[in-house]
């Protein structure tokens, strides 16, 4: 059973994750600043994931990233009420995993709690022994693409995908963080002059969106360029 140490100087917040945490299986350590988080992965091994609020007194989030980072590479999850993308960035650049924007919906929480530890564990960050690499797989950050079997996974999770869905997301791997236009992706996938190319792209995306990220409204991994196309970031 998975172990997750919830952090947060808002006690209903504290109780409320927990119930959902322990409802669906996990096991949970229940703190309500940074200092008591940090204590507690001193002494308990067997912490799996942290939840951690930004803003608490004693001390903080940013804080207690910090020193967490010193000592364990145990998957952080931030909390936090500010939608601003610096406090999001400052809380990765400190070693976050990810990040949960106040107040959020719980099964979004758990979803990206499930990601974050398959991840960990597929990492190696569990039983030390990450898995071997396969030369015919494709990948980028936490999506995998196996083209011999034409099978993509995503946090270790096997996503069902289009043939055309698919070609887009194996093309846009195969080039991370190249950004392209919807002509260029049309002329790539469809083998095909590209009239009208937007909206045809637009949609396969949208949809393939809806497969591999958690959040499609905030992707991690399928950004949009504005004005100029889509690229694929490792998360």
């Amino acid at each position: 059973m998975d172990k997750i140490l919830i952090c947060d100087d808002e006690k209903d917040i504290v109780t409320a994750i927990r119930i959902y945490l322990e409802t669906t299986g996990y096991e949970t350590v229940c703190c309500y600043n940074g200092q008591e988080a940090l204590d507690a992965l001193r002494t308990d091994e067997d912490i799996h994931l942290v939840l951690l609020d930004l803003m608490m007194p004693v001390m903080d989030g940013y804080a207690c990233m910090r020193e967490i980072r010193k000592i364990s590479n145990v998957p952080v999850i931030l909390l936090t009420a500010k939608s601003e993308d610096t406090d999001k960035i400052e809380g990765l650049t400190l070693g976050a995993d990810d990040y949960v924007t106040k107040p959020f919906n719980p099964m979004e929480l758990l979803a990206r709690v499930k990601s974050s530890l398959r991840r960990y564990t597929l990492l190696g960050g569990v039983n030390g022994q990450p898995e071997e690499q396969d030369a015919n797989v494709l990948s980028c950050g936490a999506i995998s693409i196996h083209d011999d079997s034409k099978e993509v996974f995503v946090d270790g999770e096997k996503v069902a995908l289009t043939p055309t869905e698919y070609n887009i997301l194996k093309f846009l791997v195969e080039h991370p963080g190249a950004v392209y236009s919807p002509k260029e992706i049309y002329r790539e996938v469809w083998h095909d002059a590209a009239f009208e190319a937007e909206n045809t792209v637009a949609v396969h995306v949208r949809h393939l969106r809806e497969k591999i990220e958690i959040n499609p409204s905030e992707p991690r991994y399928l950004k949009v360029v504005w004005g100029r196309g889509y690229k694929l970031e490792k998360a």
